[in-house]
């Protein structure tokens, strides 16, 4: 660990590519003087652990199962990333939503990645596939994703940045997918520096969508 370096954790739960496009970021110097103290995984399976793994991040699982509530749970997650001096938590594909202990631990240090132009198509049970199959279903003319601020209300906190891009007569679940996820990674890069070095208040990350749109 680097102490002269920003320190971020990275929470997955599937396969890692916006891990990786973090990890890439690092290493091209897009994300200057950063670096991922800790992957931290609810699945055991998670290809974003062999991810991390395979570039020498130290990379955890940690069990919902071993414990009796959320709150639990979050509180081991939290001595884990207090022993890292975490300076940014960044919930990548990470499907569990976040006790009110873990968001009070680190107020304004965590951000999401949305597959969506929030706040269409966000809140509970709504992530990967499933928010697609909504954009879908609904006939709207552009979809895109959202980088944003984590608070108590799923889906709810400040907008740092989006991105859109259209819905085409042609698109299915799997090529909506595809183009979205494709700018989720260039977006989520620019949302973490932003986080991390542009001292954004979070009141006013709002209004900096506005005025960047």
């Amino acid at each position: 660990m680097s102490y002269n370096k920003k320190q971020i954790a990275v929470l997955v739960s599937g396969n890692g590519s916006n891990l990786q496009a973090i990890i890439d970021a690092i290493k091209s110097n897009q994300l200057k003087n950063t670096e991922v103290a800790i992957v931290i995984s609810n699945k055991p399976n998670a290809y974003a652990l062999h991810r991390a793994q395979t570039e020498g991040i130290k990379n955890v699982f940690i069990n919902p199962s071993e414990f009796n509530t959320i709150q639990d749970f979050d509180k081991k997650i939290i001595d884990v990333l207090k022993t890292h001096n975490i300076d940014l938590i960044v919930l990548a594909g990470y499907t569990k939503i976040l006790s009110s202990e873990l968001i009070n631990a680190f107020n304004n240090k965590i951000i999401n990645i949305h597959p969506s132009l929030l706040p269409l198509f966000g809140g509970k049970g709504m992530y990967g596939q499933k928010v697609h199959e909504a954009v879908l279903k609904s006939g709207v003319k552009e979809t895109g994703c959202t980088v944003h601020f984590v608070t108590q209300e799923v889906d709810a906190g400040p907008i740092i940045l989006q991105k859109k891009i259209p819905v085409l007569s042609s698109d299915t679940i799997e090529t909506l997918s595809k183009k979205v996820l494709g700018e989720e990674h260039s977006l989520l890069i620019e949302g973490i520096n932003l986080a991390l070095f542009e001292n954004l208040p979070i009141k006013k990350a709002e209004n900096y969508l506005q005025n960047t749109i």
